[in-house]
């Protein structure tokens, strides 16, 4: 294996496991620092801001229902948030996937007695690290739906993509989805292969959610700005042709050294940046390496 793929390969682990898993790598945050802000997209729902992956939240008489959490120092501020726009219980909290920045409070949420939902793998991946009262309670393979504020909060489990536990939140009354990392407007696409992510997954799933959205649908993305249907599939699209010419290259026997210096990205670089960290997983999943 070449030389630049191990360090690559090595970098993507390392770079994970120590941005997303690691109470270490918090240490140095200033956390009274980071600012919560409160966005309404539409209908019932609305999404917060902060450190980490973005909070959807539906609002309404029957309480509140809570997409992901961020990071467990910034929980109570977090919490002094949505009772800024609520006076609601927290009625369910839903992990989109396994990784800390989104799960980080479940553990502080769930000594408040309020019940985690996710599917059957973020609830497997969970308990290798962290305490039950952390965990999921109601787990699904299959979509499920919450009925609350008179609104039908659909939760659907996709293929592997960004990891091999995703769900999108489609909260059908508001026209509104939440996709969690599969889909995100500040960088290219990470697939996390130590947890079961995929590239024909990624694909398969941003796929699924074009066929759910519709012209005026807002798409809550993991990381960015609430976008539409059409910014989806762009995403999708961009990562069909990276994955094609990776496939093609690989195909004819090209190092990852080969592959980077042909510039899969380069058409897309300027709108989604350091294309390396994608392109590291892309060609470790397509050659095997």
């Amino acid at each position: 294996m070449p030389l630049r793929l191990l360090v690559g390969i090595a970098f993507a682990v390392v770079a994970v496991f120590v941005v997303v898993f690691t109470p270490r790598a918090q240490q140095n945050v200033d956390w009274d620092a980071v600012e919560i802000t409160t966005h309404h997209v539409a209908g019932t729902v609305h999404y917060l801001a902060g450190r980490g992956g973005n909070i959807g939240l539906s609002i309404g008489d029957d309480g509140v229902v809570m997409v992901d959490d961020q990071f467990a120092p910034l929980t109570d501020r977090i919490v002094e948030t949505i009772r800024g726009i609520s006076n609601g219980n927290i009625r369910f909290l839903v992990n989109t996937h396994v990784h800390g920045d989104h799960v980080g409070g479940n553990e502080n949420l769930g000594r408040m007695g309020i019940p985690i939902v996710a599917t059957e793998r973020v609830r497997v991946r969970l308990a290798e690290r962290l305490p039950a009262v952390a965990l999921p309670v109601l787990t699904y393979d299959e979509p499920v739906t919450i009925h609350l504020n008179g609104e039908d909060v659909r939760l659907i489990p996709v293929p592997p993509a960004h990891t091999d536990g995703d769900t999108f939140i489609h909260f059908r009354g508001s026209d509104v989805l939440h996709l969690g990392d599969v889909f995100r407007t500040v960088a290219f696409p990470v697939i996390d292969g130590n947890n079961g992510g995929t590239l024909d997954g990624t694909i398969e799933a941003l796929g699924i959610a074009a066929g759910i959205a519709g012209p005026g649908t807002k798409i809550v993305p993991g990381h960015g700005v609430v976008s539409s249907r059409e910014d989806v599939i762009e995403f999708r699209d961009m990562i069909i042709d990276v994955g094609a010419k990776v496939r093609a290259l690989v195909a004819d026997g090209a190092t990852y050294d080969e592959v980077l210096a042909a510039g899969p990205t380069a058409g897309y670089e300027a709108k989604w940046g350091d294309p390396q960290r994608f392109l590291t997983a892309v060609y470790a999943e397509l050659s095997g390496n």
